[in-house]
């Protein structure tokens, strides 16, 4: 079968050998499959993403950076058979989604998309786990639902953050967990959310998906916000106003950038008393002055990734119509224009997500 193969640090269009689903996999056709910062990461710099991962303790099954990998873990396919023993719950033609990571025989897991095993969603098809896949329901449509991957991030962020009924949220970096954040923020009722981008496209995409208040950073610093909408940003401000027996929501800032230098002037910038969620990737060594942070009682917290749990709550609210993500496609392509795609992606006027649809 045809698949799109990170090898030497390049993309070539390839044939790989055929699967075969084992006890508890099904065989599925990948439909479509959506392309994610990491993956644009991982082209050319994977070894340090994977020596990364290792310090922090992560387990990669003996994942081998430098050897053939089929990146794509933000997927929606088809189910085409059943391993030996399989309950066979959902009936071959049944469109599903899945948290990109197949249970193998004996114990073993391939995380799709970083396995050297197993393929990832640039390929015709792949294995998953019967035991974690879900149907696409309501008729969900597939781009859509290809989607659920990326939101489930943005959902498992905002569950990190400690709001209150009255909490100000701002969001800064409209990309694609930015946009994730925002209407994971929405969904769940939360607002007045201020987000900041200086890419026109992604400021009318964060505006699409609820953004009561959308910013570009070159005229405004979003920032300058924050007592508008009723949160002083100086401690002795804040204090004042609790002696006098008045209050006020936390200011929660979500940093959803992954640069250099962007914690640091979120901490000098946001209101004191503030929690930042990191959920942008940064890759490289940064540095914060933690006196400023201490003297602010600045809350840091940092995620990754989402539960099961929340991955299927995401399918769920992208269904019911509670996160609409339509018109976040911008383009989709079949494997052989995966190289050219990853190249336009870094161009945020040009695209907000490319789906590759193998089948193309």
């Amino acid at each position: 079968m045809r698949a799109v193969v990170r090898r030497n640090k390049q993309l070539v269009c390839d044939e790989i050998a055929e699967l075969e689903p084992a006890e508890g996999q099904v065989l599925v056709r990948t439909l479509a499959c959506g392309i994610c910062g990491s993956d644009l990461h991982a082209l050319h710099h994977m070894e340090h993403m994977i020596d990364l991962s290792r310090r922090a303790g992560g387990a990669d099954n003996g994942f081998d950076p430098s050897a053939d990998t089929v990146f794509g873990h933000e997927f929606c396919a088809e189910i085409l058979d059943h391993g030996p023993g399989s309950a066979k719950t959902l009936k071959s033609g049944t469109r599903v989604v899945s948290v990109p990571a197949t249970l193998t025989p004996g114990g073993g897991l391939e995380l799709l998309g970083f396995s050297n095993r197993l393929p990832g969603g640039f390929a015709e098809r792949m294995l998953l786990s019967e035991a974690l896949v879900l149907e696409v329901p309501n008729g969900l449509a597939t781009d859509q639902a290809a989607l659920t991957e990326p939101f489930a991030v943005g959902l498992h962020a905002v569950a990190k953050a400690r709001m209150d009924a009255n909490s100000v949220v701002l969001v800064v970096g409209c990309g694609p967990v930015g946009l994730a954040v925002i209407a994971a923020l929405k969904a769940g009722g939360h607002g007045p959310v201020i987000a900041a981008d200086f890419s026109p496209r992604r400021r009318a995409a964060a505006e699409r998906l609820g953004a009561d208040v959308v910013i570009d950073p070159a005229q405004e610093s979003p920032h300058d916000r924050w007592e508008a909408l009723g949160v002083p940003r100086a401690r002795a401000a804040q204090n004042m106003i609790r002696m006098m027996g008045g209050g006020f929501g936390r200011p929660v800032v979500f940093e959803c950038v992954g640069a250099p230098g962007v914690v640091q002037a979120l901490i000098e910038a946001a209101p004191a008393g503030a929690q930042i969620i990191v959920a942008g990737v940064c890759m490289e060594t940064d540095r914060i002055e933690p006196s400023i942070a201490i003297t602010k009682e600045i809350e840091l917290t940092f995620v990754f990734g989402y539960s099961p749990e929340e991955f299927a709550a995401t399918l769920h609210n992208i269904a019911e119509g509670k996160i609409d993500v339509s018109g976040l496609v911008t383009s989709k392509v079949g494997l052989d224009g995966v190289a050219d795609a990853f190249v336009a992606l870094a161009d945020p006027e040009a695209q907000v997500k490319i789906l590759v649809e193998p089948g193309r």
